[in-house]
């Protein structure tokens, strides 16, 4: 059963629902793409490359359109992931946008469409101090309308208008890329409808 905490807020006709995504102790409501790991450890969602060392996604069963999303990752080795909003997934190959979440100096924040334009937006490069390698960061993801901003432990990274984000539809799903070595663990993922 999923967790929903509402939040009333004094304006007329506008309700905010915010839901925990992840639930601390399984894998319900998502979906594993792919042969990758994904997996519950101590209350935290970890993602671990696999003996194929291949693309994985774990998608939200939901679709989400307008949202802002919080969450948390540690990256450990590698650390090379991603955050996809409005996408869909058919095996492992991936329609949509993805924010970056990668190792120092690989532009986390960014904006890249997988199997299309390539990167759409990259975060000054003096901005990839906020990034703490092998530590918590905070990442907030706001996509509305055509218009996608992501926060790096306080730090705006990016603010884009994009048509084709406009009109996508689909999940929120996390990435583990290829080449092996990676493992990122995930915490306190919040969705806000908006």
């Amino acid at each position: 059963m999923k967790k929903v905490l509402l939040i009333f807020i004094l304006t007329v006709n506008n309700i905010t629902a915010q839901t925990e995504l992840f639930n601390g102790k399984n894998l319900d409501g998502w979906k594993i793409h792919g042969t990758e790991l994904w997996y519950v450890e101590d209350g935290l969602l970890v993602c671990e490359s696999g003996p194929d060392k291949e693309y994985g996604y774990l998608s939200t069963n939901e679709f989400y359109d307008d949202f802002e999303l919080t969450l948390e990752f540690k990256q450990e080795a590698n650390g090379n992931s991603g955050v996809f909003i409005r996408s869909t997934v058919d095996g492992t190959k991936v329609s949509g946008w993805q924010v970056e979440v990668a190792p120092p100096g690989s532009n986390t924040g960014g904006v890249y469409e997988s199997y299309g334009r390539g990167w759409l937006i990259k975060p000054e490069e003096e901005k990839d101090k906020a990034l703490k390698m092998g530590e918590w960061n905070n990442m907030r993801i706001r996509v509305k309308g055509d218009k996608i901003k992501s926060w790096l432990n306080g730090t705006q990274m990016i603010s884009l208008k994009d048509k084709k984000i406009g009109q996508g539809k689909g999940s929120i799903a996390l990435q583990i890329h290829d080449g092996g070595g990676i493992k990122v663990r995930w915490r306190n993922l919040v969705v806000t409808q908006l």
